[in-house]
């Protein structure tokens, strides 16, 4: 095991201080949502106690307090990232969802046409598909998949091929189901290579992983704040800024203007273009207070204490339950994050995660908004285990205990 003491920011989360039926709670559900640190919600009450107030707007002084702390998240953000045109590259969204939309509509809305194709692979959140979808209904492009292999795995053996006549390729960083880390770094290459963009879903893999967008020479990624310490109701898109500066906006009407007459308007520059309305100011009080705390721990440290419980979850896992429970994803723990999807031969997911539940076991049933990856694989559903910088081997002990107890019940 690593260096990292999980033990340490345990203590800061106040979740994990209570019990589920009677039992300690065993979190083991990041990858949907991380839980949140003390100093998280400590920033956005003190933003609600001492600075709120509108953004971008008001001259007096908490209005100015109000607008540092917003756009110093938005600097900390490109900072995290290393962007390379700094905090004039950060959007934020409401989430990542919204995010993929607005690159759907600003950026493929104005730069594909009729017969042009984006390509996705099968391994994606519906984030990452239904966009597309829509845009190839209003627009007639093409939406093409990258298939994955048997051992989960996307298979490049014909990426040439499905690369042409492609305007972006978007791609997770880090499948939500699988837990497969994708080549982004050499895909960014072969993309740009073939005259395409690269898109990175990096939903999952900004959570766990470093992430340096000029080694990775992406030129889009997307990400939440809420599976990274930070709160819900938070987006974000980073895109180099000269693409940034020829995407239409988004969505009209307060502060994404310049001017406004009844002959029409004019849109205004950098991020504010993207950001209308009152845009979600507690909620980059608590980003900030997130990203100090990650980069205090260290996100290779994160990620080599999670690389260490994968690793160790996955071999219990086969030494206990063999063919009984099936691990949906690579064994190779150097190609994975810490998400482990389940497959227990005859109890459906729901049923799994139900009785987990009596053991304070809290994992994600359903199909993780993956519908196509599921399909491939034959599946309705997994019951999928994900792990945090707090997770400790003991929540692996517990998982197993009660997929034991699963497993008798429905033997």
């Amino acid at each position: 095991m690593t260096r990292f003491d999980a033990r340490r920011v345990r203590a800061d989360i106040p979740l994990l201080t209570r019990e589920i039926n009677g039992r300690p709670i065993t979190y083991l559900d990041s990858g949907a949502s991380s839980l949140t640190p003390r100093c998280v919600i400590e920033a956005i009450d003190r933003y609600y106690e001492l600075h709120h107030a509108n953004v971008h707007r008001g001259v007096y002084q908490t209005a100015n307090e109000a607008t540092a702390i917003y756009e110093n998240a938005r600097a900390a953000t490109a900072r995290f990232l290393n962007a390379p045109g700094g905090s004039d590259e950060i959007v934020f969204t409401k989430n990542a969802t919204e995010s993929f939309n607005l690159l759907a509509h600003s950026w493929g809305g104005s730069f594909l046409e009729p017969g042009d194709v984006v390509l996705v692979s099968e391994m994606e959140h519906h984030a990452n598909i239904v966009p597309w979808f829509q845009l190839r209904e209003r627009l007639g492009i093409e939406v093409r998949f990258i298939p994955v292999t048997d051992d989960f795995r996307l298979d490049l053996s014909d990426v040439e091929g499905l690369l042409r006549g492609v305007k972006l390729v978007s791609v997770t960083g880090m499948s939500n189901v699988l837990g497969t880390i994708n080549p982004v770094k050499e895909l960014a290459a072969i993309a740009h290579a073939n005259g395409a963009l690269i898109a990175v879903d990096g939903a999952q893999s900004v959570a766990h992983l470093p992430t340096d967008l000029v080694d990775l020479d992406v030129d889009f990624m997307i990400f939440s704040a809420h599976k990274m310490l930070g709160p819900t109701g938070l987006g974000i898109l980073w895109a180099r800024a000269e693409l940034l500066a020829a995407m239409a906006p988004f969505l009209g009407g307060g502060g994404m203007i310049k001017d406004v007459s009844v002959e029409g308007f004019s849109p205004a520059t950098g991020p504010s273009k993207f950001e209308a309305g009152t845009p979600p100011i507690a909620q980059t009080a608590g980003l900030g207070a997130a990203l100090r705390y990650l980069e205090g721990l260290g996100m290779a440290n994160i990620a080599a204490h999670e690389h260490d419980l994968t690793g160790d979850a996955l071999t219990r896992l086969e030494l206990e339950f063999g063919g009984r429970v099936r691990v949906i994803g690579p064994a190779d723990t150097r190609e994975r994050g810490g998400v482990i999807s389940l497959d227990v031969d005859g109890v459906h997911p729901h049923d799994v995660a139900q009785v987990l539940d009596q053991f304070g076991v809290c994992v994600r049933p359903g199909h993780h908004c993956a519908k196509p990856l599921m399909k491939r694989f034959g599946l309705s559903a997994t019951a999928r285990a994900s792990f945090g910088p707090y997770s400790l081997v003991r929540d692996t002990d517990v998982l197993l205990e009660a997929l034991s107890h699963a497993v008798e019940m429905f033997g």
